[in-house]
């Protein structure tokens, strides 16, 4: 029977089907693994993640199931375009739709698996080309031991941000390099406290001294409909680094994912840390860039700031 496709944009209903889609896009083939259901779920409250725009986001369905999607990355300029594999002759359409309506003033970057030849042709033909930047996929196996061994003084607690939201915004701000400046942290925009759909605090870990300050963070997603689990965020503040207390969560998180079913663990990194945690890496992604013209460039930005103008405040949760 011929299959009946439609398409429609994003609404904040369909987030739970988006997930489904991701976690079928992956289920037998993980070369699309760099877009999995927790990524998108870790980038829907992310701070940066631009909320406004989610109206852009294409889908693709049949008879209701989403089979297709072109979703931007953070905020325009950067997406993700997949087909299930029984749809990938969609693939072109929805490049197509992609460029039209999630480039940014200079164009769009699309990253496709070194491994899916079917893909980079598609590209090519619409007019992206390789650029130097790159994507790395690193796995774990869970079937070996994870000892956890923490300095003296140290202990591992479980921690909901949603509990916490501006203690652990700190820890993220001191983790990721940008300073012990607490002043210069509480001038930022406070971001919201919206729990994520699937947060599983028993693997989100922290890392607390003898001061009770917590040193380091770590957080593992896992989804009952897959085999898998996805490395999100991890850091150490400075000072703290060297002993050996991202290893011991991640360690701790891995073991308690596993107990929940899950046989491997990805994570997004080329880091020596993680290949000394035992990940290995194997898939790799390149980005492909279309950029626009003179008279594109000139065209785009008027309709930025059209689409910027209309667009109301929206929530993917």
């Amino acid at each position: 029977m011929e299959k009946q496709i439609t398409f429609r944009t994003y609404t904040e209903v369909d987030y739970e089907a988006v997930c489904d889609f991701l976690i079928d896009l992956n289920r037998a083939d993980k070369t699309h693994i760099n877009w999995n259901w927790a990524r998108f779920e870790w980038m829907a409250e992310h701070p940066d993640f631009d909320k406004s725009l989610t109206g852009a986001i294409g889908l693709w369905t049949d008879e209701e199931r989403i089979v297709g999607a072109a979703i931007y990355d953070m905020y325009f300029g950067e997406a993700f375009c997949g087909a299930l594999p029984e749809y990938d002759y969609l693939y072109p359409e929805i490049l197509d739709y992609a460029w039209a309506n999630l480039k940014d003033e200079e164009g769009l970057g699309i990253a496709a698996c070194d491994e899916n030849a079917k893909e980079i042709e598609a590209l090519k033909a619409k007019g992206f080309a390789p650029e130097e930047q790159t994507e790395n996929i690193m796995k774990i196996g869970l079937d070996g031991a994870f000892p956890v061994c923490l300095p003296d003084g140290f202990h591992l607690e479980e921690l909901d941000p949603g509990e916490d939201i501006q203690g652990f915004q700190w820890l993220l701000w001191q983790g990721f390099d940008h300073g012990e400046d607490r002043a210069a942290f509480e001038k930022e925009e406070a971001p919201d406290s919206k729990a994520r759909k699937h947060f599983r605090k028993a693997l989100s870990l922290a890392a607390a001294g003898p001061d009770k300050e917590k040193a380091a963070y770590g957080c593992l997603w896992y989804h009952e409909g897959t085999d898998y689990a996805y490395v999100e965020p991890v850091c150490t503040v400075p000072s703290h680094r060297g002993k050996g207390l991202a290893k011991a969560i991640i360690y701790e998180a891995l073991s308690r994912v596993r107990d929940l079913g899950a046989k491997e663990a990805y994570v997004i990194s080329d880091m020596d840390f993680y290949a000394k945690l035992g990940f290995c890496s194997t898939y790799h992604y390149t980005f492909y860039r279309k950029k626009l013209s003179p008279e594109e460039e000139a065209a785009a930005g008027k309709a930025l700031s059209s689409y910027y103008d209309c667009q109301p405040a929206a929530s993917m949760l």
